[in-house]
């Protein structure tokens, strides 16, 4: 796959965009056992829960984890981009979003290789990006269509604030990667959320030898 294909024009380096990324039946299977874990396994915020897999990222190192098959095979396909240098996708974080949930506008920091992929599936989202200052000055939205995969780099990661407004629907006028989608959204669509469950799938490059069984 030739990502020069999937990049969002005339925004900051770097997004790439992939809609479809899988299928529907993949976004099932992945929905099925994001919900079939016991209940411990959720860790719960104030604004959503998730799930860490492949271990916890720490500055001082991460304990690895073995990723579960299921989520292997989206880490491999993921890998065989080479977004990460070469090296392979060994952190998974599943996050759930119900309609009006969202997250405060923050970078994903030094613990990970400086880019990020992120499966949506359940539901779309808008993806928010702005100047981290106080003025918070807005870069650009990104549409996050379901079965879709954004990849964030360059600048996008390191240099500006991503998040998601706390809303039960979306106006996609606006967002930079329209030209992107599949879909042709009518001027002023707005877009009703669902329950979205997202993949965001990394690479943690600090791991201690030591594994947790």
């Amino acid at each position: 796959m030739d990502l020069s294909n999937f990049r969002v024009s005339h925004i900051p380096q770097t997004i790439y965009y992939i809609p479809n990324f899988i299928t529907q039946e993949e976004e099932e299977h992945i929905i099925k056992n994001v919900y079939s874990v016991p209940k411990p396994k959720w860790t719960c915020l104030s604004n959503r829960r998730l799930q860490d897999y492949g271990g916890i990222p720490h500055e001082k190192g991460m304990i690895p984890e073995k990723m579960p098959l299921w989520l292997e095979q989206y880490t491999n396909k993921i890998g065989h981009l080479n977004i990460f240098d070469g090296r392979k996708p060994n952190h998974v974080l599943v996050n759930e979003y119900l309609p009006g949930q969202g997250i405060m506008p923050h970078t994903d920091g030094p613990l990970f290789f400086p880019a990020v992929t992120t499966i949506s599936c359940g539901s779309h989202t808008i993806l928010e990006f702005s100047e981290n200052n106080e003025k918070r000055d807005k870069i650009c939205d990104i549409l996050l269509e379901r079965c879709s995969l954004v990849i964030v780099t360059d600048d996008m990661y390191t240099k500006y604030l991503h998040s998601i407004k706390e809303t039960d629907s979306d106006n996609v006028a606006g967002c930079a990667n329209l030209d992107n989608c599949t879909v042709k959204y009518p001027l002023n669509e707005q877009l009703k959320r669902e329950t979205r469950v997202s993949l965001t799938i990394r690479h943690v490059p600090k791991v201690l030898k030591i594994k947790l069984f």
